[in-house]
């Protein structure tokens, strides 16, 4: 499946936000794909970032994240650097931005 997910970074925290994505720690990466997640891509348009991540099933992802040592300082560093944060929750699966067209 493939999900669509908006977050905001502040505006004076995008460098510090770039620099945080060239160095996300390896298990991190290893138990995203372990979750089923064979892509993730964020773009950034000024403060605006839009994810596309194509997984197995968003809500297992979100579940096998949510307690995952790695994950909680992951997101605990990314609060600092967000204004709106990524739902790790099972409230969360609902995130995903609704399609409105498709090729």
């Amino acid at each position: 499946m493939r999900i669509a997910l908006h977050t905001r970074v502040r505006a004076d925290r995008i460098e510090e936000y770039e620099a945080a994505h060239r160095e996300v720690p390896a298990e991190l990466t290893d138990a995203v794909r372990a979750a089923g997640v064979s892509s993730w891509t964020i773009w950034r348009s000024g403060s605006e970032l839009f994810h596309l991540l194509e997984c197995e099933d968003y809500g297992r992802l979100l579940a096998e994240l949510e307690d995952l040592p790695v994950n909680i300082v992951w997101q605990a560093r990314m609060a600092e650097l967000l204004d709106v944060v990524h739902d790790y929750s099972a409230a969360g699966a609902a995130a995903g931005l609704p399609v409105v067209w498709e090729l």
